[in-house]
């Protein structure tokens, strides 16, 4: 009895695989976004194709290869892919451009072989990423009483998403360590050699690091992370506003002075008017 429901078994899975006995693999994809990508068709020499069925959750497109020289038949059926796939000659390859966060996923296609009456299936895992941007770090440190900086580095990526693994790396004195995750907890302490940490972010399609960060330049000098950056901005701010107070005030001075230019010759016309006027009321002076 074992030994026959072992054998119907085998024949069930032998027939979910295909007419062919071969196993369906499936093949994983990275892709990144608004990028393009083929998945590649692979159909045995010497067989004619009646029609490739491209699936995704639901139906994609069917393919109807041409015969003699006529071009495909093409019908998408899915509207989410309408204007951004093409099917790549010989072997009608699924190409899809744009691609989005939607499509990831499972994908099928089912090549249906006039020639030996069987079917061929292959299948995709479409996994779709963001390129990295460079990583920015977060530095949090604090001095405490017996003179040790405690420090927190924490390392991020602008839109990286939730597939984005970290590691840091310290050098120092020719020694190198590691470390995974994105915060990195260390200490240092006044005479302890000054060390550089650089996170590197990485998911499958980019691997990117960031400019190496001084612990010696937090730490040594606490001025240097708090007062000094502070007064700095505050005598830039100081500067820029002193500038933008004398800008106004040229600006002023010059608006008054042409203003006044102006109106000089209007005066100087309006008084001669007034003096002929005079000239011209003052009484003729009677005979003796």
């Amino acid at each position: 009895m074992c030994a026959f429901t072992w054998l119907l078994l085998l024949l069930l899975l032998q027939e979910a695989k295909g007419d062919s006995g071969d196993g369906v693999d499936l093949e994983e994809v990275v892709a990144v976004l608004h990028e393009s990508i083929s998945l590649p068709l692979e159909i045995p020499p010497k067989e004619e194709v009646e029609n490739i069925i491209w699936s995704s959750h639901k139906s994609l497109a069917t393919v109807v290869p041409g015969k003699e020289g006529h071009p495909a038949t093409i019908m998408v059926t899915n509207p989410h892919y309408q204007g951004r796939v093409s099917f790549l000659d010989p072997s009608y390859s699924l190409h899809i451009s744009n691609l989005s966060w939607e499509d990831s996923g499972l994908y099928q296609a089912q090549v249906n072989l006039r020639t030996s009456q069987t079917s061929i299936m292959q299948q995709y895992n479409l996994r779709v990423y963001r390129r990295l941007s460079e990583p920015q770090i977060t530095v949090n440190f604090e001095i405490s009483g017996e003179g040790a900086c405690n420090m927190s580095l924490v390392c991020s990526v602008e839109k990286g998403g939730m597939n984005v693994t970290y590691s840091w790396l310290s050098s120092g004195n020719s020694a190198y360590t590691s470390h995974e995750g994105p915060v990195l907890s260390t200490s240092w302490r006044p005479g302890d050699s000054a060390l550089s940490y650089t996170c590197r972010a990485s998911n499958p399609i980019s691997n990117v690091s960031s400019r190496p960060i001084s612990a010696g330049s937090f730490c040594a000098d606490p001025s240097y992370a708090s007062e000094k950056p502070s007064t700095a901005f505050c005598l830039l701010a100081k500067g820029l506003l002193v500038l933008l107070l004398l800008v106004i005030l040229a600006t002023v001075l010059w608006v008054i002075r042409v203003q006044k230019r102006r109106k000089m010759p209007r005066m100087k016309k309006l008084m001669r008017n007034r003096m002929k006027l005079r000239k011209k009321a003052k009484p003729a002076s009677s005979p003796a």
